[in-house]
């Protein structure tokens, strides 16, 4: 073939862009005008030949001496239409549109708004987007690495060779695009990157939709969704519902551990969608709370060391499959919350760390970019990109899975500087304090985001310690999330329930205590995950006695739960009394329903979703002082606590015996004379208990007891709690 010198004044850019270095391609490859004509220019490494396709024909390109870059000159006073057509290594040849003879795809305002943080919805700007351009089907790329020298989409429509179809730098954005004309849905990819150091990176798509199966790491080219929700009546009505005097039940679960298809694998969210919506259906629960499905590489993790913020993971099938998920069980009048991990990320060299061959995404210093005792990355909250890259996350799954809520994971981690940290180990803000600044602005924006944009969503924060505000509004000065999780009611009430009852007595404050601060936050009471894993054992093996009492503690310990101010949320398992610690590897022990025990648990789950959903005394309140009275708190002597819920007028009667004793004409005191009924006893022969109680009615008495006119007198079961109601007013 012949071979042609380089003109001098290309030769500076024909270096770098050979060296993979360049930041704008477009400077020397494409069409350009040169002199009374037009010169075409192609970077085409390992093939053997090329040609210009014209409308009238094809014409010979020439290489340049020593390189893979090949020209052809034209004649003609407009800039010509043509097509690139190879011949291969093999010998084959191949026709495509020349990607260099496109103009940008990003606007300016779309960079404009990155830039600032403020794009909402930059998913749909960055990563991997089937689109027509100037008239040309193909997929448009975009990444964000500023530091880069150079930037390439490869994969197998290149030999994933870094210099064929290079990228251009869009000015000081950091932004790199690139248009591939021709190129289909599902062709895997990633960017490789020249790094600030000159190194070579092969990096996933921070933006991706889709992955390849772990352990490999490649994103996948999605096509526009034609999934058709049947969800709207849903979102209307969530979009003007009280959530705050609303009953909230939440089924948390994992779904590579709820169940497994026959042989052992990973259902997909088709699969799994209809046998979870009658499950939790039939106990109730208003809402499912899935654990990260976020993608991840590591099973171990939980799907909390995400590297795809923008992807389902392809453990459970497509984006597509996740939204038939999310449809079904809307349309079973079950919500969906996602698990979302914004305060740290892995180090994992295909994705995130260290993305250009800088701190991007996260701290250089290590005193605020590194989870030590994690092994991860903390996300740098004042980088206006790197806080888009989230609220545009926590958008997208908001938007386009029609999420119902966000769970977002360790916030107590994001608030302080000093957060398991030893002195000396952290850097105080610019005021000498150990608050976060950045990340404290961030979750009031993301807050105000989901809520604005949204309406009826909820965002609950993880959050452990005293942090004032955490579920009041950003105008008042707070961090602005719905609710959060209630930590130290249910670390007292797992201690206290550990004790033998003999030991109660003197340990009572811890149920008392928590009324202190019960109405402080809008809380919600957690047994979750957290409290099953790493030794803690299940929470049936956390109750002391024999196995009669073990599971005696736990209907009571439910009873508690359910008849408490707040909202509620129970992780799998948990309602069939595993013996146990949750095994992320297997499934729950399904089998246990063969057993009287656990079947009869399962029961009284049932039963207390149905009585929380359907009494609103139990629910209405929840979060306000109005919503609950003692009775008596004071009985430590014999481990027993009433107490009120009301709305309005309405109210139960709540009764817990914490011992393993009968207690005989046990009186309390009753706001209104009457007849009142027993509507739940966790002593009933159905779950599994001795059918202790006082009988399904029980008159009250004109006897003055506890500062009221009237009283009841009870028989109350032994590791008992009862529920009363009162269906009868005395004239």
């Amino acid at each position: 073939m012949k071979t042609v010198s380089i003109r001098e004044p290309v030769s500076a850019a024909f270096r770098r862009l050979l060296a993979g270095q360049h930041h704008d391609p477009f400077e020397v490859l494409g069409c350009h005008r040169q002199g009374a004509g037009w010169q075409v220019r192609a970077l085409l490494p390992a093939v053997s030949e090329v040609e210009l396709v014209l409308a009238d024909g094809t014409l010979p390109m020439e290489r340049l001496a020593g390189s893979d870059l090949f020209t052809c000159t034209l004649t003609g006073t407009t800039m010509p239409r043509y097509q690139l057509r190879w011949r291969g290594a093999a010998g084959e040849w191949v026709q495509s549109e020349d990607p260099y003879r496109f103009g940008p795809t990003v606007g300016d305002l779309d960079l404009h708004l990155f830039g600032e943080g403020r794009h909402h919805h930059a998913y749909r700007v960055l990563g991997a987007h089937c689109c027509e351009h100037e008239g040309v089907r193909g997929v448009r790329f975009a990444t964000w690495a500023p530091n880069a020298r150079r930037v390439s989409v490869v994969g197998d429509f290149n030999q994933w060779h870094g210099l064929r179809h290079a990228m251009r730098a869009r000015g000081l954005s950091g932004v790199w695009e690139l248009f591939i004309p021709g190129l289909l849905p599902g062709e895997k990819y990633k960017f490789e990157l020249c790094d600030a150091q000159g190194a070579l990176q092969l990096k996933a798509d921070p933006y991706g939709n889709r992955f390849e199966m772990r352990p490999a790491t490649a994103a996948i080219v999605c096509p526009p969704s034609d999934f058709e929700w049947t969800d709207q009546a849903w979102l209307a009505r969530r979009a003007s519902w009280d959530w705050q005097h609303a009953p909230i039940s939440i089924y948390e679960f994992h779904p590579s551990s709820w169940r497994r298809s026959p042989g052992g694998g990973f259902l997909n969210f088709r699969d799994m969608a209809p046998l979870l919506a009658d499950y939790v259906h039939e106990l109730g629960f208003t809402h499912v709370e899935l654990l990260p499905i976020t993608e991840h590489p590591l099973d171990d993790s939980w799907g909390y060391q995400t590297t795809g913020y923008f992807a389902p993971s392809q453990r459970f099938g497509s984006p597509d499959d996740f939204r038939f998920f999310v449809d079904l069980l809307h349309s079973r009048g079950i919500g969906v919350i996602l698990d979302w991990v914004p305060a740290h990320f892995p180090k994992d060299a295909h994705a995130l760390a260290r993305f250009d061959g800088t701190a991007l995404y996260e701290h250089e210093d290590p005193r605020r970019g590194e989870h030590a005792d994690w092994g991860t990355l903390i996300f740098n909250f004042g980088r206006n990109e790197v806080k888009n890259f989230l609220l545009a996350s926590a958008n997208y799954w908001l938007e386009e899975f029609h999420l119902d809520g966000l769970r977002v994971d360790a916030v107590a981690s994001m608030l302080y500087l000093d957060y398991s940290r030893n002195p000396g180990e952290w850097e105080p803000n610019r005021y000498g304090g150990r608050e976060n600044l950045e990340a404290i602005d961030f979750l009031r924006e993301l807050n105000a985001l989901t809520h604005g944009e949204h309406p009826g969503t909820l965002t609950i924060a993880e959050e452990s310690t005293a942090w004032p505000q955490v579920t009041r509004p950003t105008w008042v000065g707070g961090l602005g999330f719905s609710m959060k999780w209630n930590m130290g009611w249910m670390h007292d009430t797992l201690d206290y329930m550990a004790h033998e009852p003999v030991y109660r007595q003197y340990h009572h404050d811890q149920l008392t205590f928590g009324l202190m601060y019960a109405f402080s936050e809008n809380f919600l009471l957690p047994f979750s995950h957290d409290e099953v894993v790493h030794g803690k054992r299940s929470l049936l093996g956390r109750m002391p006695g024999d196995q009669w009492q073990r599971f005696a503690n736990l209907r009571l310990l439910y009873t508690y739960l359910y008849t408490y101010p707040g909202a509620k949320l129970m992780f799998m398992g948990c309602e069939l009394g595993e013996p146990g610690e949750w095994r992320h590897q297997g499934e729950l022990s399904w089998d246990l329903l063969s057993q009287a025990p656990h079947k009869g648990l399962q029961q009284l789950v049932g039963d207390l979703n149905r009585l929380y959903r359907d009494e609103p005394s139990l629910h209405r309140n929840g979060f306000d002082g109005a919503g609950f009275e003692w009775i008596d708190c004071h009985d430590s002597t014999q481990s027993v606590l009433s107490y009120l819920r009301w709305d309005g007028a309405d109210f139960h009667v709540v009764v817990l015996n914490f011992t393993p004793v009968v207690r005989s004409d046990y009186r309390i005191g009753v706001p209104r004379a009457g007849r009142y009924r027993e509507v739940l006893n966790s002593d009933s022969r159905f779950y599994g208990g001795g059918d202790v109680g006082s009988g399904p009615d029980i008159a009250s008495e004109p006897t003055a007891w506890m500062g009221r006119r009237d009283s009841v007198s009870l028989t109350l079961p032994p590791l008992g709690g009862i529920v009363l109601k009162c269906v009868e007013q005395d004239k």
